[in-house]
């Protein structure tokens, strides 16, 4: 059962949480202390589509066939689950699926209100990976995912079994507070479409033009380098994500009509 004792902060207030003995983990889950950069790429939404995992749910388009992918690297310091490591992969959506190309992701990225289908997401935690695959449809495999800084660059290597699947690197820019997010996540659990929703309280935050600011470089050998590489991703991210201090509230996973 949780037992954390971290002090009481505004952000996660008046949320009752319920504990799952099956999985060791209080829902929702609490992260009290995170970091993340991320760098958002275009691909072609005719590759895009081919991973929605339910009719009705399309990819955002900037400008015609051309759909945005979030690839992010995450650092859990302190959770309701213990610490962990984690990247994901994951494309912008709508849904229901009519949208004006372009506006429609005007407004999400307006409203700070994101809906998003992860495509990958290794991790580092057996109790997270549980977890995650069982209650909530997310595609999570163990892997190992480090972290380093070097030449005013945060770098995070992902591989299996000392094999390199890839290597993220984003630059340590100037931040300040950001603003309060909330991102729907889409999945299936046992064929069921399903969502849950996550909130963020970014404490440093800082956005700006991908170019030259974060990069990605791809290994061989695993369905994680076979899905980017299929998504035929631009050469460089249209926007760059740096968020070295963050807070998060992740909802269970729930029937779509339910969230």
């Amino acid at each position: 059962m949780n037992t954390h004792s971290y002090p009481a902060k505004e952000f996660f207030s008046g949320i009752v949480q319920t504990y799952h003995k099956d999985y060791d983990v209080t829902l929702p889950i609490f992260y009290y202390d995170a970091a993340a950069f991320s760098g958002i790429f275009t691909a072609p939404t005719c590759r895009v589509k081919a991973y929605m995992p339910f009719p009705g749910i399309t990819p955002l388009e900037i400008f015609p066939g051309r759909s945005l992918i979030a690839v992010s690297a995450f650092e859990y310091r302190d959770t309701d689950i213990a610490p962990y490591n984690e990247f994901s992969v994951a494309a912008l959506v709508a849904f229901p699926s009519r949208q004006i190309t372009g506006l429609s992701l005007a407004a999400q990225l307006l409203r700070n209100r994101l809906k998003i289908v992860i495509l990958s997401l290794p991790v580092t935690s057996e109790r997270a990976r549980k977890g995650g695959v069982e209650m909530g449809g997310y595609p999570k495999f163990l892997a190992d995912i480090e972290f380093s800084e070097k030449a005013g660059k945060r770098v995070c290597v992902v591989s299996t079994s000392g094999n390199r699947l890839l290597t993220f690197h984003g630059g340590i820019i100037p931040r300040k507070k950001g603003p309060s997010s909330h991102v729907k996540i889409f999945t299936t659990v046992q064929g069921t479409p399903m969502g849950a929703n996550l909130y963020l309280n970014q404490l440093e935050f800082a956005q700006t033009s991908g170019w030259g600011k974060c990069g990605l470089d791809l290994g061989r050998g695993h369905a994680l380098c076979d899905i980017l590489a299929d998504l035929q991703l631009g050469k460089n991210p249209l926007v760059y994500q740096f968020c070295p201090k963050y807070e998060a509230i992740l909802f269970n996973t729930k029937n779509l009509m339910d969230i």
